[in-house]
């Protein structure tokens, strides 16, 4: 299973094309046709979707602090935040959640442009979709749209390693954490020449590799902002932790944005769902939810 928000490594950084071949005046006026056809199920797609009366939205499941369904319900910053996107369109909503499959492509295929073999999919929307270069450019069957957040990599750490201890790595003799299988794990596990490996403990989740730190198991986790922050929500001593942003070889220098999906073809849903983001966005909906799950927005 990938981890759905870890990009680092995942796609190759292939530079895109600058544009169409020229084609023959009988193809430009067939892709005229199909425009036009594609036009009209456009319409019907959104005008089903209203008279249903709600929006069918995809998000993962046991990937808190973002999104989380089980048996108590769908709960998350994007579970917060696909509702208010719903009720700006006037729609309710019908949550999808599902596990990650082999990789983002999978993801997008069972979610989003196909739907799952079994019955299950597809969405109208898809959350916490990474809006990557290459990514777009190989899945021609979805839009990619608004993003709304930008994840990056941290050292949380309490007492020591000082900040500059970590900027130096002077981290030897320390318990360390990250979550396996992830970009910071690698990053983690082979710096120096795997210098830290035998230091480093691999969690099921990053989330988890927090709260080891909170726990005192472990002095330091390198982990996305939002898991560091999320372990330290409600914590009275908070104040006494350091969350230091660092990107190790290996990982996104910039961190990496996600945003929304939808079925390629779809310009009304997507004009709808790009206006109901933008209002959010403008009148600090977004933060203040971001902001009751303990976390900061980071700019995408």
């Amino acid at each position: 299973m990938h981890k759905p928000i870890d990009m680092a490594g995942s796609l190759s950084r292939t530079a895109l094309r600058q544009g169409p071949a020229p084609v023959a005046r009988r193809h430009v006026l067939l892709a005229g046709v199909a425009a036009a056809l594609t036009a009209g199920t456009t319409w019907a797609d959104l005008a089903d979707i209203r008279e249903r009366g709600s929006l069918k939205v995809a998000l993962y499941r046991k990937h808190q602090p973002f999104s989380d369904g089980g048996s108590h319900g769908v709960s998350g910053t994007d579970a917060a935040l696909a509702k208010a996107l719903a009720e700006r369109m006037r729609l309710g909503v019908q949550w999808l959640p599902f596990d990650a499959g082999e990789n983002m492509g999978d993801d997008l295929r069972n979610m989003v442009w196909r739907g799952h073999y079994l019955g299950y999919g597809p969405a109208d929307l898809m959350m916490q979709v990474p809006i990557d270069r290459d990514l777009i450019a190989q899945t021609r069957q979805v839009e990619f749209l608004m993003p709304y957040y930008r994840h990056r990599l941290v050292w949380l750490t309490r007492g020591a390693p000082s900040r500059a201890d970590l900027r130096s790595m002077a981290l030897d003799g320390l318990a360390l954490a990250a979550e396996t299988g992830t970009a910071a794990a690698g990053a983690l596990l082979g710096y120096g020449g795997g210098r830290f490996r035998d230091a480093v403990r691999l969690l099921p989740t990053g989330l988890d590799a927090a709260r080891g730190v909170v726990s005192g198991t472990w002095q330091a986790a390198y982990v996305t902002q939002a898991q560091a922050e999320f372990a330290l929500k409600g914590l009275a001593n908070a104040g006494d932790y350091l969350v230091e942003p660092a990107a190790l070889p290996g990982t996104p220098p910039n961190g990496w944005a996600v945003g929304l999906a939808v079925k390629s073809g779809q310009s009304l849903l997507s004009q709808a769902l790009g206006q109901a983001m933008k209002g959010l966005l403008e009148d600090g909906t977004v933060a203040g939810i971001w902001r009751e799950h303990g976390l900061t927005l980071l700019a995408p």
